[in-house]
């Protein structure tokens, strides 16, 4: 058995149990991690969120011609900018941006684009074209090259499940679903050398799951909240990831999702309750961040696998293509990038994409990590006046 296969058949820790994934995420020293560095926190809206609806063209008489049924109207958007507006819900996105510290990327997706959750997260976690298909995510992949052996939470995915996007040729990564019952105890058995060099490599991971898992707990050690969050499952995983940023952890890359946006049906209610949900959890984030003054050395991303349909179906929208990203901290210029969508354009009845979503991942990995995208074998040229 090499190495690889080996990985697809072992386990990651979450919420303190061991369970069957596709891969097992383990570590080593991380020396090269200093106090300070830069990392990433991306926030995956499941479902396919309604760009359209989220950051609204509030001064187009065709968005209210599209969307009869759904349509946000104009005195009750907040923070307008250049014919563009948040949906009410979104308040304190808005507050972020006027404080200079929130931008929104429009217009973002892929050419040929597929309406499929499954396959377009892929995709995007992947950052391969729409007709190829790649085993390792684009974090992983980049990970591999930064990352020197194992790295103990190199990358942190707060989530029940194992996520595309982190899977590399190396185990630098763990999912782990509550931090504070990440415990793993010490098992001398497995520090023992034998003449199977398979078993020896089973022993090695798990002998650097127990480093991951003492790393986990001193950051944990050394943080508190000093905010309140909300009670909701993504406030909680934000909140940990707050106390591993401000315990020193120095993950390079922390990523978790919220679900619930596939909204097909009753849209206007759905949309309004899951919008302040992330509304009040990312502004809970910020404002710990803030207050630690560590906002400058964290990157936070929001994004969905795709848009909705321009064109309302009598009580919700389906799947479509392009939409906004946010990105938040980080001493991103906290503007707006690309044109309002053009509604008078359409494709099939979808919005065309302007930005490629490579492109958003390029900024990253470039302005934010010092790191050639192109090792990754992305090929877009970086977004300009992100950073």
């Amino acid at each position: 058995m090499n190495r690889r296969n080996f990985l697809s058949l072992t386990g990651t820790f979450t919420g303190g149990m061991l369970v069957l994934p596709s891969f097992l995420h383990a570590f080593g020293e991380q020396s090269n991690l200093v106090i300070g560095e830069q990392c990433l926190v991306f926030v995956q809206l499941n479902g396919g969120n309604d760009g359209l609806n989220t950051f609204i063209p509030y001064e187009d008489p065709l968005y209210y011609d599209f969307r009869t049924k759904i349509a946000l109207n104009k005195d009750v958007v907040v923070g307008k900018n250049k014919g563009m507006a948040f949906h009410p819900a979104l308040k304190d996105f808005a507050q972020m941006q006027q404080n200079g510290d929130l931008t929104v990327i429009q217009n973002v997706g892929y050419p040929e684009p597929v309406r499929s959750h499954f396959r377009s997260q892929e995709i995007w976690q992947t950052a391969a074209d729409s007709n190829k298909y790649i085993n390792e995510g684009w974090l992983g992949r980049y990970l591999d090259l930064q990352c020197h052996d194992h790295q103990p939470t190199a990358g942190i995915n707060l989530d029940a499940i194992d996520n595309l996007a982190l899977k590399g040729m190396e185990p630098n990564t763990i999912t782990v679903k509550d931090p504070d019952r990440f415990k793993v105890k010490s098992n001398k058995e497995n520090e023992k050398l034998s003449d199977n060099p398979q078993l020896d490599f089973v022993r090695k991971i798990a002998n650097s799951v127990v480093e991951g898992s003492d790393d986990i707990q001193n950051a944990l050690k050394q943080s508190k909240t000093e905010i309140s969050y909300p009670k909701t499952g993504l406030s909680k995983n934000l909140e940990w990831i707050a106390r591993l940023v401000k315990g020193n952890l120095n993950s390079k890359v922390y990523y978790t999702s919220l679900g619930g946006f596939d909204t097909h049906d009753n849209q206007l209610s759905i949309h309004e309750r899951k919008l302040t949900e992330l509304n009040d959890a990312l502004f809970s984030f910020y404002t710990d961040l803030k207050q630690a003054q560590l906002l400058q050395n964290v990157t936070i991303v929001v994004f969905s696998e795709f848009g909705r349909r321009v064109k309302d179906n009598g009580s919700g929208t389906d799947h479509g293509t392009a939409a906004p990203m946010f990105v938040i901290g980080g001493n991103n210029k906290g503007t707006i990038l690309g044109n309002n969508p053009n509604l008078a354009d359409l494709d099939n009845g979808d919005l065309k994409h302007q930005i490629d979503f490579r492109s958003v991942y390029a900024s990253l990995l470039q302005q934010k990590m010092s790191f050639d995208y192109s090792k990754i074998g992305i090929k877009n040229s970086p977004v300009a006046g992100l950073f």
